[in-house]
């Protein structure tokens, strides 16, 4: 009996090629954002005619120092757009899921500077309105981020607060609000808004104190052994 042939297992999607992802990252953003097209069209014109500039100013009849800088002034405009795509995508993307339950989680996650610590997951989360608040560790002590109304998230900052500054009450605790609020602070803007913040932490105290606080979770379990966050001063050094 002749033996049938067993179907072959269907082939994965190919990914995009990088002028294609190119291509579907600033459709989406130009479609989301009607400026940026300006923006992107500055920001390539620009350092061209900056270079022709050059070349007219410094190279006068020399063709060679002619070509290289408007070479040069080609290439810088080309740098210059993808920074400036790569910027308005990120806040295209954040304004999709700007008001939605987790988008302050997505954005500790995906642009959180260097120094400083988080979770996308929240450290409490109200079950009623899904308002949450979330903590970063980093440079400028513990920063908790309601996500919500004022109104509604201040009480739940408070209470973390307190629960936070009973584990380590010589750091500093700072409050920060995303939400509809006019005070509030813009999605796209949070991860440069941690960065004001006065130093008051240095590299090792941060993973202290992190350690210290994400204990407080697991029930018990002992602390990891190194830096005492208890003596940490508000000033970043220990006693």
């Amino acid at each position: 009996m002749a033996r049938t042939k067993e179907p072959k297992a269907p082939k994965p999607p190919k990914e995009p090629g990088r002028l294609k992802q190119m291509y579907q990252v600033f459709q989406m953003t130009r479609r989301y954002d009607k400026r940026a097209i300006w923006f992107m069209l500055a920001a390539f014109i620009i350092p061209i005619l900056a270079g022709i500039g050059f070349a007219l100013l410094l190279s006068p009849g020399n063709a060679v120092g002619t070509i290289l800088y408007v070479v040069a002034g080609i290439m810088g405009g080309l740098l210059a757009f993808l920074i400036v795509l790569g910027r308005r995508a990120e806040r295209a993307a954040y304004g999709q899921i700007k008001g939605q339950p987790g988008a302050v989680g997505a954005v500790l996650k995906s642009s959180l500077r260097r120094g400083w610590v988080a979770s996308e997951m929240p450290v409490t989360v109200s079950p009623k309105t899904q308002d949450a608040v979330y903590r970063a560790v980093g440079r400028g002590g513990v920063v908790l981020i309601g996500e919500g109304p004022k109104s509604r998230t201040l009480r739940m900052l408070e209470d973390e607060r307190r629960k936070v500054a009973r584990v380590i009450p010589n750091v500093p605790i700072n409050f920060l609000h995303v939400g509809p609020d006019q005070d509030s602070v813009e999605l796209h803007k949070l991860p440069s808004r941690l960065n004001k913040f006065k130093k008051a932490l240095n590299k090792a105290e941060i993973f202290a104190v992190n350690n210290r606080i994400t204990s407080l979770g697991k029930n018990g379990l002992p602390i990891p052994k190194g830096m005492d966050p208890m003596r940490v001063r508000s000033g970043g050094r220990p006693r």
